[in-house]
């Protein structure tokens, strides 16, 4: 759980995403010559900073984002939303600007973000929730395991893998815009027809906690349904434990894969998460181990 752990702590929020990119880059070419496959790393300002690993010769790319939700500082102590944070009042917020680090907390005025720091912070500055992780026998629960746990899922995923692409993705959190390019540079080095979407979902009247990773039919976009059934045969075939999602709300890469040019099949796995978007997301831990088991079958066999 330290690498976990470890993911938690980094701020990134959508359009700042360079210290997880670093993180990220770095524990890759630490470890990449343990895993079973050396992949190819590709990154740089072409990938801006979006990182793609190929390992072998891909059928199946996974995507994972690398950003989260957040807020940025305006004039006279005003905020504004990066993506979609809750916004509770009183919250615990950190980041820095030049003058250095700030702790301060969110205030909520009739619709109206303010922070409550004694100084003017820079304009631009980008804040997070304040961490706090918590781990017992049966949750983890802290801020952004959306999509940190996606994140970890990927990570794990690379020590087996044969054959398939992992990409790091950006902007997810707030309309997105890597995906064009990063779809574009796939198909042209080794084009794939099938693509999972490593993000995290949503506790929900009918997907639950303790009951397995949730493969989603549909959010609020729909996934070809003969890839979809393909997916579940596989599952009812590992023995992993997983349960069924139909929403008809939310999104993902997924949604940037299906308005793309090219005809590749997706699909959004993911373990289910309560208290979305807030400090306290909550997520059992069968369900990110049953996540993780699930990828690994899947990609040997798609």
């Amino acid at each position: 759980m330290k690498l976990l752990k470890d993911l938690l702590e980094i701020q990134s929020v959508s359009g700042n995403e360079s210290s997880m990119q670093k993180f990220l880059l770095n524990l890759i070419l630490q470890r990449m010559n343990t895993w079973k496959v050396l992949p190819k790393v590709y990154h740089g300002e072409n990938f801006h900073d979006c990182i793609l690993l190929k390992f072998g010769n891909p059928r199946t790319a996974v995507f994972a984002h690398i950003d989260t939700i957040g807020f940025m500082t305006r004039y006279e102590n005003q905020l504004i939303c990066v993506g979609g944070p809750e916004l509770e009042d009183n919250i615990l917020l950190c980041g820095e600007d030049s003058l250095g680090p700030i702790l301060c907390k969110l205030k909520n005025i009739d619709g109206e973000l303010f922070h409550d720091f004694p100084r003017a912070i820079d304009r631009g500055t980008y804040l997070s929730f304040a961490q706090n992780v918590r781990i017992d026998d049966k949750f983890i629960q802290a801020a952004y395991l959306d999509n940190r746990l996606g994140v970890y899922n990927a990570l794990k995923l690379c020590e087996d893998l044969v054959d398939g692409w992992v990409v790091f993705s950006t902007y997810e959190e707030h309309g997105g815009g890597s995906m064009p390019y990063l779809l574009k540079f796939i198909m042209e080095d080794a084009p794939v027809k099938q693509a999972l979407v490593s993000d995290i979902t949503w506790v929900t009247e009918g997907v639950g906690h303790g009951k397995g990773v949730a493969i989603s039919i549909r959010d609020k976009y729909i996934p070809r349904r003969s890839f979809v059934n393909k997916i579940i045969a596989l599952a009812e075939q590992s023995g992993v434990t997983f349960q069924l999602e139909v929403e008809d709300a939310g999104g993902s890469d997924g949604r940037e894969i299906q308005f793309s040019p090219y005809p590749i099949d997706w699909i959004f796995i993911g373990a289910p998460e309560d208290h979305v978007h807030t400090p306290n997301e909550k997520v059992a831990l069968f369900d990110l181990e049953c996540m993780i088991e699930m990828y690994r079958y899947l990609l040997p066999h798609l």
